[in-house]
């Protein structure tokens, strides 16, 4: 609603992962030179670990970006859920479309792959493979990588894998059990969010993309507050960047000052105290952060993912419900004009 009120050519705050709107912030530009390293190394694991929103996946598509002229580099992308070992190696001959039955056994799909890892070593081309949401692996898949990661072509490694998931996933490689693992890790990195002096960078360099020409302004204060309230994370900026937007076309603003940054985070403070009780039984709103956590006890991987994506869902529902609050507001003070001018 806000692009025509602002002449934006498109959402700059849309929460998918466009690599037109990759901010090359100092813990991207890290965790790239440590996954280029990890390329150069050309074996092994790379693990890169992050929070939820902080912008793992973009990074990884930034890395193909740049890899897409290398011809001797064939990739693949791996989404994970949980998944037994058979079934990852199925999803792996889909990654790399190679032809399977699903009643074929593990032999069987070992097979396939090796012959697709020898071909691609014959023909001078190495496979980078890149799980993605990999905290989800459980132990015996994860083995079963690095099972696939010693398949060699006349004294060379083929298969490099990047290991790419949330703070769990560095645990789950480093505890008791994984030390052949541990020993295949070249390279690691944990992937912070944004730091307080870059937001405004982040949320001008956005608006930029999105043809945005000093329309609404931004009062220098604002910035300070929008970390405070996103603690630096994409997402979260990207969530509450949208609803500032959105307040500022229905209130039809032309300058965003603190005000107006504070109004709309009272107002998401006010959408997450509605939560109903029995929600409210299941998580822990914390009054100095946005986002909602989960419960105290130790969660398994896939428990965590879920909740994950019930607070996606929670975000995304709640920006509906203000959208359609905001609708009839608007309506509500047309009316009243329309009905002024005629009295």
């Amino acid at each position: 609603m806000y692009k025509n009120f602002y002449s934006l050519t498109q959402n700059p705050f849309q929460l998918n992962a466009n690599l037109d709107f990759f901010f090359d912030s100092a813990g991207h530009k890290r965790a790239k030179a440590y996954l280029r390293y990890g390329l150069v190394q050309g074996e092994g694991f790379v693990v890169v670990t992050g929070m939820a929103g902080t912008g793992k996946t973009m990074l990884v598509k930034e890395l193909f970006q740049s890899l897409k002229q290398d011809n001797e580099i064939i990739i693949g992308v791996m989404v994970t859920s949980q998944v037994g070992a058979e079934d990852t190696l199925r999803m792996l001959s889909t990654v790399f479309k190679l032809a399977y039955e699903y009643d074929d056994n593990k032999a069987t799909l070992l097979g396939r792959l090796e012959t697709f890892f020898k071909e691609s070593g014959k023909k001078g081309k190495r496979v980078l493979l890149v799980v993605d949401e990999a905290q989800n692996l459980p132990r015996q898949s994860i083995e079963e990588l690095r099972m696939l990661s010693n398949f060699e072509w006349e004294g060379k490694p083929i298969l490099q894998i990047f290991l790419v998931g949330q703070e769990e996933l560095g645990r789950q490689l480093y505890s008791p059990g994984m030390e052949q693992v541990k020993q295949r890790i070249v390279a690691t990195h944990h992937l912070k969010a944004i730091e307080e002096d870059e937001i405004k960078q982040y949320i001008l360099f956005r608006l930029s993309k999105a043809g945005w020409k000093n329309n609404p302004q931004f009062k220098e204060d604002i910035f300070p507050e929008i970390y405070k309230f996103t603690k630096g994370i994409p997402r979260l900026i990207n969530t509450l960047s949208d609803r500032i937007l959105l307040y500022g076309y229905l209130e039809e603003l032309n300058v965003i000052d603190l005000k107006s940054i504070k109004h709309v985070i009272s107002e998401i403070e006010a959408d997450y105290d509605s939560i109903t009780p029995d929600t409210q039984s299941q998580v822990e709103i914390a009054t100095d952060d946005t986002h909602i956590h989960p419960p105290v006890q130790k969660l398994t991987p896939g428990q965590d993912q879920r909740i994950d994506i019930l607070e996606q869902k929670v975000i995304d529902l709640t920006q509906t419900l203000n959208k359609e609050r905001a609708l009839l507001r608007k309506a509500i003070l047309i009316q009243l004009d329309l009905n002024d001018a005629y009295d």
